[in-house]
């Protein structure tokens, strides 16, 4: 009897599974997937290791604390795995991503606010990103906890792009304060321990990313703003379909 691909397996497991459908909304902290899927520590540190050796989960460095490390869901590669064991199973069920083409816009367009410390580059890039990759199908803000002027690295990364944000302004997240969005999205780890409640108990999801203007973790190069601006291509682009499906996401329960 064939076995089953060995990366099936792997997400077969139903404390993987749990730990995978809890990164596919957010950033997260080993303490945080322990107390989510109700599992001893060791036992989810386990099951993250076999995760990260499948390719299947990343890890970075907490900037606010260096001794956490932030887990990720790397989903290319889980589409990837799911590609691939479909069509072992038989060349029919080939399954072919779906063009990356803006979808049309059904009722109320969803409002994302991004939140990093400075917001000079990192939300004001993702920002940009969803209005301009959603064709309008998403509305999206950011803000500072500590702004600063937007970075001239940005504004080259973003024009590569065909996106200008030259024009930008950079604001205080209190700005916001009585706003509604549905979704708040934190960037920075910094910002995610100071973010304050928003009216109408949005969503909340976090996104673990280095300072790109940071020199001390490797930031100050223009270098440094491409791989920012290429993972937060990646991320919106996974962002826009779960705002379609539904209004908010996965709730961050800090």
């Amino acid at each position: 009897m064939p076995e089953s691909p060995h990366l099936l397996r792997v997400v077969g497991d139903p404390h993987r599974w749990a730990i995978l459908t809890e990164l596919a909304g957010s950033d997260r902290r080993v303490g945080e997937l322990t107390e989510l899927i109700g599992e001893r520590q060791n036992l989810v540190s386990y099951h993250l290791r076999e995760l990260r050796d499948a390719g299947l989960v990343s890890s970075r460095r907490s900037s606010f604390d260096g001794r956490d490390t932030y887990y990720r869901l790397e989903l290319d590669r889980c589409g990837e795995v799911f590609r691939q064991t479909a069509e072992a199973l038989h060349p029919a069920l080939r399954l072919v991503p779906d063009a990356a083409t803006p979808p049309r816009r059904r009722g109320r367009a969803p409002r994302v606010l991004f939140l990093c410390t400075g917001n000079s580059a990192r939300s004001q890039m993702a920002e940009a990103l969803l209005e301009h990759r959603s064709g309008g199908v998403a509305k999206a803000r950011s803000a500072g906890s500590h702004p600063k002027a937007l970075h001239p690295h940005a504004v080259r990364v973003m024009a590569a792009r065909g996106i200008d944000i030259s024009g930008n302004q950079t604001k205080h997240l209190d700005r916001f304060a009585r706003s509604q969005f549905d979704e708040v999205i934190t960037l920075c780890d910094k910002v995610r321990e100071v973010c304050p409640d928003f009216p109408g108990e949005p969503a909340a999801r976090h996104w673990s990313m280095p300072d790109p203007s940071d020199p001390s973790s490797g930031g100050g190069t223009l270098e440094a703003f491409e791989r920012s601006a290429d993972e937060l291509e990646a991320r919106v682009r996974d962002l826009i379909p779960q705002l379609l499906s539904s209004q908010g996401g996965p709730n961050d329960d800090r």
